[in-house]
């Protein structure tokens, strides 16, 4: 275990680095990794309750505090209540993070590795941090992926969180993955039929550019030649508050240009920096079934016959033949899709877990199905949700999202 300290403006960051096992519960595995956390403090604060940040993904770290301006830009409100800890989950950032030099070691060994970075390990890991650092309990705020973990977390180990703040993280529980896709897809036809309307010109360019991806003519500055899925999953861009004037600018473009090239490779939504985020995303929905490329399996007709409707966080299997950074996974990827995975979420003990805080639901989540979404609210009546319209999946980002679930959480104890 090490720590240090550093100050960032009226901030202070305690960085914590703890050794943890790979496989934890079995003492006949010896491997273990790091995990890293962030403690941040602002002057005054030092005494307050620990909140933890548990980041959307799976597969990205959390994010580095700073303050001139703040960011993330959330952190100002929770350091209002809380000392916060940022979590870099296993396999990420600074917990010995997954990237191409693991390949050196085999896709079987990589593939049986990735195994044990899922949900129900990251927990284990915040409960050595939350023991390290000497709280009884602590509360999280679980955006996306971080959502779900926290579900996870109230699975096996409710008692250990005060308060849980879920934004765009209430995830399906006891469904199959081709079945969230199956409403994701839907979603996604909304949001990307409401973009038609706003801007008609734009299906015509999007047709222009299938044509151009179908015979060859994108290729990215990494030397990726674009395919049809690929472009398609620009579509992600509808996910979040201002993705749409992402979408429109790249679409505004001339696709002969450096500038529409490289702007395109920065809005594709899976990349060579976090290769887990495509590597290891299916999981993040297999609640003790064997994923099997299910947001292809789910693919509606519709989608197969009109590529002018752009996909979401729909992930294909082509991509380890067709992307760069994704062509040395390729073994990995076709391992994964065949493990047959453990349960996630145990319904009854969330039901039972007494979990107190607050939700946002956000109506028009092209990434977590509003349906599903308040069907897992109803299992803890104790976490009011807010269902709002306001704001897409990357609600958080605003600074808006966070102030009014605390106020949701205070008033709620005061009734």
């Amino acid at each position: 275990m090490t720590t240090t300290t550093r100050r960032m403006q009226d901030l202070t960051i305690d960085e914590h680095t703890l050794t943890v096992p790979l496989v934890w519960d079995d003492d006949a595995d010896g491997r273990t990794i790091d995990v890293h956390a962030s403690v941040v403090t602002r002057s005054g604060g030092e005494k307050l309750p620990y909140l933890v940040y548990l980041q959307g993904g799976p597969g990205h770290e959390a994010p580095r505090p700073f303050h001139a301006p703040t960011s993330p830009s959330w952190l100002d409100a929770a350091l209002t209540r809380f000392r916060v800890v940022m979590l870099d989950q296993r396999g990420t950032g600074k917990s010995s993070p997954v990237g191409d030099r693991d390949l050196e070691r085999g896709a079987a060994a990589v593939a049986e590795h990735l195994t044990h970075l899922r949900a129900s390990s990251i927990v284990r890991d915040a409960e050595a941090v939350r023991q390290h650092l000497g709280a009884e309990t602590w509360s999280s705020l679980g955006q996306s992926f971080g959502g779900f973990t926290t579900l996870s977390y109230l699975s096996t180990a409710a008692s250990s969180l005060d308060e849980v703040y879920f934004t765009g993280g209430l995830g399906a529980v006891g469904h199959d993955p081709s079945e969230v896709y199956a409403v994701t897809y839907d979603a996604t036809r909304t949001a990307v039929e409401r973009y038609y309307r706003r801007f008609p010109t734009h299906r015509d360019a999007v047709r222009r550019l299938v044509d151009r991806a179908a015979a060859g003519d994108i290729v990215l500055p990494d030397g990726e030649v674009v395919s049809v899925s690929r472009l398609r999953s620009i579509g992600s861009l509808l996910g979040s508050n201002d993705g749409w004037q992402t979408l429109w600018s790249l679409l505004d473009q001339d696709p002969g240009t450096n500038a529409f090239r490289h702007d395109l490779a920065s809005a594709l939504p899976f990349g060579g920096r976090n290769p887990l985020y495509y590597v290891f995303h299916e999981s993040c929905y297999a609640d003790g079934v064997v994923t099997g490329w299910a947001a292809e399996q789910a693919e509606p007709a519709d989608f197969r016959d009109d590529p002018t409707l752009l996909t979401g966080e729909h992930i294909r299997r082509e991509w380890a033949d067709t992307v760069p950074a994704f062509q040395p996974w390729g073994d990995v990827v076709d391992a994964l899709a065949d493990v047959e995975w453990p349960r996630l979420y145990d319904e009854a003990a969330i039901a039972a877990s007494g979990a107190r805080g607050a939700a946002a639901v956000y109506v028009n989540d092209i990434y977590v199905p509003l349906g599903f979404s308040l069907e897992t609210a109803d299992l803890m009546p104790g976490v009011h949700p807010w269902i709002t319209n306001e704001h897409e999946h990357s609600g958080l980002r605003s600074g808006e999202v966070l102030p009014h679930l605390f106020d949701l959480t205070l008033g709620k104890r005061l009734r």
